[in-house]
């Protein structure tokens, strides 16, 4: 039999209920906008990615998705050759996906990241194997996951409360720890700062170590205190939490506030690309790399990742922002397949309340996800989603809770 090859690949747009979550650039809209990318090939096989799903990544897989009939899903160097042709120098706009907090220079790691996991996903089912073996092998069988703690406000403007309520104040950051220790068995907490008066925020922080004794804490403002405060910080919260995640802007900022303090230091935001790699290591600005699939080019690219901060003594985690179902089960088996992940993953997976895959088919115990075992992701096609289709233009739009047979995005998936 001849191999596969890609038949034809749809974009869908989707949005999904989001809390009123805050951070240092304001307030989480009521939808968070993802795009679910499918590959179909010519033997009747479905891939999936996710990323996100703003207008100009949008335009940008929907460049993509038009080149790839043809394609061999085993070429995956070819798929990012293909990717930088169709691009060329179009990096126009590339961190408006991620709130403009990321200075993002190149469009083209974002745009690669769903298609790759896709490819991953058919290769794995061509193969019936997951698609951690495809990575080097799972080393681990289940994948801990820290719970997500925000400031938030009971409900969006002009919009009911949500069941979580209002959080704004130490002992309603400890609440909702407890609630998501109590659901979840979360065993590390992050709370997401920046919203409060430094200060305040160390005093959630020490409350949440007086209510939760030796459960590891971070700290995460996105860069929004000066090296001087971030320092006056790390002295306040030393042996108080295990990391503070990007206290302040860029690798010169963060290497200053890294050479006055024993505390390590994480990033999301100013080591965001390979390139970032050596000048941060030359000036010691960061311990712990958060990587990210969506934002380093897929899955493979954050293989090699993992090795550089090996090489290079750094720790390891995993950063996660609003995402669905098929996003989560990348990140278990890019995490079960990192031999170094020195520090549990975050999750926005508790704050999510629709999504496309089937309630329960990804689901935390103790805090960690089992380690999918199927084909490729894990998954098959079954049911109809709960999250919102954002075009009824694109080839198999979604319409309400309908499931018309061309519908491919109103399928969920399940293992």
């Amino acid at each position: 039999m001849s191999p596969s090859r890609i038949a034809r690949a749809v974009v869908t747009p989707i949005a999904f209920a989001d809390p009123p979550l805050l951070n240092v650039v304001g307030v989480h809209q009521p939808y968070a906008l993802r795009a679910i990318v499918e590959l179909h090939t010519d033997t009747g096989l479905v891939g999936l990615g996710e990323t996100y799903g703003d207008e100009a990544i949008l335009e940008r897989l929907a460049a993509v998705a038009a080149a790839l009939p043809g394609h061999d899903p085993y070429d995956l160097n070819g798929l990012r050759r293909l990717v930088t042709t169709v691009l060329g120098g179009d990096t126009g706009g590339a961190g408006a996906s991620y709130g403009g907090m990321l200075e993002v220079s190149s469009a083209h790691p974002g745009v690669h990241s769903p298609f790759e996991v896709a490819c991953l996903d058919l290769i794995g089912r061509e193969t019936g194997r997951p698609v951690s073996d495809l990575l080097g092998g799972a080393v681990r069988d289940r994948v801990p996951f820290s719970g997500y703690l925000f400031y938030k406000w009971a409900g969006h403007p002009g919009l009911a409360d949500d069941d979580w309520g209002a959080a704004l104040d130490p002992d309603a950051i400890v609440a909702q720890a407890k609630r998501m220790v109590d659901g979840w068995g979360f065993g590390s907490l992050k709370l997401k700062g920046g919203v409060f008066p430094p200060d305040d925020e160390c005093a959630a922080i020490e409350a949440l170590a007086e209510a939760f004794p030796g459960v590891p804490l971070r700290l995460d403002p996105n860069g929004g205190w000066t090296p001087q405060t971030s320092v006056r910080v790390a002295e306040r919260l030393a042996g108080v939490v295990e990391y503070l995640e990007d206290p302040t802007p860029g690798i010169d900022g963060m290497a200053y506030v890294a050479a006055r303090t024993e505390v390590p230091l994480a990033t999301n935001m100013c080591v965001i690309a390979f390139e970032h790699l050596a000048p941060a290591v030359a000036a010691d600005a960061v311990q712990i790399v958060l990587s990210d699939h969506h934002l380093w080019g897929g899955l493979r690219p954050s293989v090699q990742l993992a090795g550089i901060c090996d090489a290079f003594g750094m720790g390891l985690s995993m950063h996660s922002n609003s995402h669905l179902g098929v996003s989560l089960a990348a990140m278990v088996h890019l995490a079960a397949a990192t031999p170094n992940l020195t520090y549990a993953c975050d999750t926005h997976y508790p704050w999510k309340t629709e999504d496309v895959i089937v309630a329960g088919a990804l689901g935390f115990e103790d805090g960690s996800v089992a380690v999918p075992t199927g084909p490729g992701l894990g998954w098959s096609w079954t049911g109809t989603c709960s999250a919102r289709c954002t075009s009824s233009t694109s080839p198999a739009a979604c319409d309400g809770g309908r499931t018309p047979p061309t519908c491919a995005r109103s399928s969920r998936v399940s293992r």
